[in-house]
């Protein structure tokens, strides 16, 4: 790296999307992340959708018992 920039030129906000979704990463410890990824490969299903299903059941749970 430089030891100094120039943002003299620099437009505040040149990449800002008011409506931009940011995605959220996730860190699965690696025994988790292996378990799941067996699960999902054997439903033939991304490892993505395996954890948000379990995540959406989860709550489900959680919303039914209060």
């Amino acid at each position: 790296m430089k030891p100094e920039y120039d943002f003299s030129k620099g437009e505040r906000g040149k990449f800002f999307r008011p409506n931009a979704e940011l995605r959220l990463p996730i860190y699965l410890t690696p025994d988790v992340q292996t378990y799941l990824a067996e699960r999902a490969a054997e439903k033939g299903i991304p490892l993505g959708d395996m954890v948000n299903t379990l995540l959406k059941q989860e709550i489900q749970m959680i919303e039914s018992v209060k």
